[in-house]
């Protein structure tokens, strides 16, 4: 076998390492997922709203999971997701907040959530996160 057969065999790590979205209003909370994110080796960006994260998609962005925030201005996460999800967009969604009765948790969900996840967001409920959805990193 050649060296380049060899190479063309070995998974390309920059091609599997797992992107992130992070969508929320609070720097506080966006902090805490980005620290959670790099972590776990988890490449992400910061949006601070569901338009912005609308844009991100529309400028040809494109990212393996989206932390979307619920309650937001300027189009929140129940509208950024149907949204992304009407435009065709298959990344794995998972829907965080700190407050949500259970009809708003079932809308949320029907946006077209994957996942959901009551803040705080912690590393054991990432994990859950990431596996929930067939997603697997090195702890």
């Amino acid at each position: 076998m050649s060296r380049d057969q060899i190479a063309e065999e070995l998974p390309n790590l920059a091609e599997s390492k797992l992107t992130a979205l992070v969508v929320d209003d609070s720097f506080v909370n966006q902090t805490i997922h980005q620290k959670l994110l790099n972590r776990l080796g988890i490449e992400n960006d910061v949006v601070t709203n569901g338009k912005e994260a609308v844009d991100v998609y529309c400028s040809g962005r494109n990212y393996d999971l989206i932390l979307m925030d619920m309650d937001m201005p300027i189009m929140n996460g129940i509208q950024a997701t149907k949204r992304l999800r009407e435009m065709g967009i298959e990344s794995k969604i998972a829907g965080v907040t700190t407050r949500a009765n259970e009809g708003e948790k079932q809308e949320f969900m029907e946006a077209g959530l994957n996942d959901f996840q009551e803040k705080p967001l912690t590393i054991s409920k990432l994990l859950s996160i990431l596996h929930k959805l067939n997603f697997y990193v090195q702890t």
